[in-house]
């Protein structure tokens, strides 16, 4: 009877992260695509992430950053901008600040991570990590559409792992971790590994194209920009997203996949493997 009970007990779930991730001969190499709200303070998480796992021995992150707009009168305040750098790239003012402030050598794309542009510049698209912070369910398409063409067959340092969207409305938003194709995972007695996590296009494609507002124009004032985002949506997500990236280097392995976030009442909702 006491071998049934024991049998019925369901392990956790849990998703392991990629091994050569934990313990690679060469920096992890990073796309974040978008440099706006998320995207900016996404950014300086990454770069103390990067000096902090520096310091534990690890090799640390080369990230390039994507995007091909420029910083204009209603980014300043909400996201991380100064005046001094209006009608600069977003993701050049950005990488510069970064690599001036904690001496690292990341680098800057001023055009879109698309198909058109990725012909251009196709060496570079390759990455271990992809991080979205996009502000259109359309972007959000192609990239699962370009990262689905990529080859996982065979193994290399830039082997495609993981793609981490952020997404978010005016006061709520989320943070969803999928894989790239199936990460190896080891035997385990105590936990059910899960090697596969599906595109947040292919789990919530119907609700994200049911989000999208249609005639979206942008914002010419920060007080504008606000009635469409909350001023601190953004740098929370950012962060809270940040910490799961964090833990799966840090402990190797994750019980939640991403979460759900609601600013205006301060719930958060875990999203379970």
């Amino acid at each position: 009877m006491e071998t049934q009970i024991i049998n019925t007990i369901k392990k956790t779930k849990v998703h392991f992260t990629d091994n050569y991730l934990l313990n690679p001969t060469n920096p992890i190499t990073i796309n974040l695509i978008g440099a706006g709200g998320t995207g900016s303070q996404t950014l300086t998480a990454l770069a103390r992430m990067n000096h902090a796992l520096i310091e534990l021995g690890h090799a640390g992150f080369v990230v390039r950053l994507w995007d091909d707009d420029k910083v204009s009168e209603a980014n300043l305040g909400r996201q991380l901008f100064a005046e001094c750098e209006l009608g600069m790239y977003k993701s050049v003012a950005l990488i510069n600040r970064v690599n001036r402030f904690f001496g690292t050598n990341w680098k800057a794309e001023t055009m879109k991570f698309d198909k058109e542009n990725l012909k251009k510049t196709s060496e570079n698209m390759y990455a271990n990590i992809y991080i979205s912070c996009v502000d259109s369910v359309k972007s959000r398409f192609e990239i699962a559409e370009i990262l689905n063409q990529i080859d996982n067959g065979s193994y290399h340092a830039n082997r495609s792992c993981y793609w981490i969207d952020f997404g978010n409305s005016q006061h709520t938003g989320q943070v969803i971790l999928s894989t790239i194709g199936t990460i190896r995972q080891p035997n385990s007695e105590k936990y059910e590994t899960v090697g596969q996590l599906p595109f947040v296009t292919q789990e919530f494609g119907d609700l994200l194209k049911q989000s999208e507002q249609e005639g979206e124009t942008p914002s010419c004032s920060l007080a504008e920009a606000l009635e469409k985002q909350d001023l601190f949506i953004n740098s929370t997500l950012a962060q809270m997203g940040s910490s799961l990236l964090w833990n799966l280097f840090l402990n190797g392995m994750t019980e939640n996949r991403g979460f759900f976030l609601n600013l205006k009442n301060f719930q958060s909702q875990p999203l379970k493997i």
